[in-house]
């Protein structure tokens, strides 16, 4: 057991006799088990996390007796999201088991602790507190699948656990339809399938690799991931694709297109490097529709997102419209 000291501004925890000899991050975990390692160790290299008066390091050894103390704002210890009042989200559709929300590009999904005050969830918890007991995580409300911060579009939400968990059966068993439209550089064929296994790429935490079985080696761990896309139009040596994800793995739309030489316009992660941006602030990825059976009626649900109008402009310059 780790002891906390009260305090409204300054958490801290004495290190007892059966903590010694633990690593300050080791001990952290225990302590505030609902806070992420990444998170943990975020606030230990920002000098957050004091040992006896003195900014303590992931590695240092606890001895019994020591003073751990955090110095930054106390809600950032918080066990859930905050919420936050100060934007809106557009509903797409809402009964009393689901909801569909058409999520803006550079707002997160979620956050990893109570520091992330302006993502998606923190929206939900505003306007449905109730979510806070729905889901897998306090730190995804009733969240049944993510969008990258740069992607805009459609995210479905369960308002009840079991409407969460049949929604979840779904995704694994491939039964939902996730429909993308993506600005591309290159001239594709007109339709094709993208079958590559992808695995995160060790040079580089933030990316997500293709992986060509080479029968050499030990093989990293790896995903099985199949993107099909159409050609809606070309102009200007790009290509305007609709995509349908038979699977969901982190950026796989992204690293997919990138592999056969077609990276998305804006997307600077994964080859867009240099290009031109049109104006966007972001990557031409929009996340459009949603097919789905609902949880309760088992009803086919159908859910369609206008493209924003950051995109839309850019379709507009290249004569590209619909």
């Amino acid at each position: 057991m780790v002891d906390q000291v009260a305090s409204a501004k300054t958490p801290s925890w004495l290190v007892p006799a059966q903590s010694a000899s633990l690593r300050l991050d080791a001990f952290l975990r225990r302590a505030q088990p609902h806070l992420s390692r990444r998170t943990l160790d975020q606030a230990i290299g920002e000098k957050l996390f004091l040992i006896n008066g003195r900014a303590g390091k992931k590695g240092d050894r606890l001895a019994a007796g020591d003073s751990v103390a955090f110095c930054g704002p106390a809600a950032w210890l918080a066990e859930q999201p905050p919420p936050a009042a100060r934007f809106a989200v557009p509903i797409v559709y809402e009964d009393d088991t689901i909801l569909a929300l058409d999520k803006p590009a550079g707002m997160a999904t979620h956050g990893f602790s109570a520091r992330d005050d302006a993502t998606l969830a923190n929206f939900l918890l505003t306007r449905w507190p109730e979510l806070y007991d729905v889901g897998k995580s306090r730190w995804e409300p009733g969240l049944v699948h993510r969008l990258d911060v740069e992607t805009s579009g459609l995210i479905l939400v369960a308002k009840t656990q079991a409407a969460f968990a049949s929604l979840r059966a779904q995704f694994r068993r491939r039964e939902v339809s996730k429909t993308y439209w993506a600005l591309v550089w290159g001239d594709t064929v007109d339709r094709g399938t993208i079958d590559l296994p992808l695995a995160h790429d060790g040079s580089n935490k933030r990316k997500m690799r293709v992986i060509i079985p080479s029968g050499s080696g030990k093989p990293p761990r790896t995903w099985r991931a199949a993107t099909q896309y159409r050609k809606m139009g070309a102009a200007h040596g790009m290509s305007l694709l609709e995509i349908v994800m038979a699977t969901g793995v982190t950026h796989q739309i992204r690293v997919h297109l990138a592999a056969i030489g077609c990276p998305i316009v804006g997307d600077v992660l994964y080859g867009d490097q240099g290009k031109e941006k049109f104006g966007l602030e972001r990557h031409f990825l929009h996340a459009r529709g949603l097919e789905f059976r609902h949880p309760g009626s088992q009803r086919a649900v159908q859910l369609e997102s206008k493209i924003p109008g950051d995109l839309t402009e850019v379709l507009e310059r290249l004569g590209l419209t619909f």
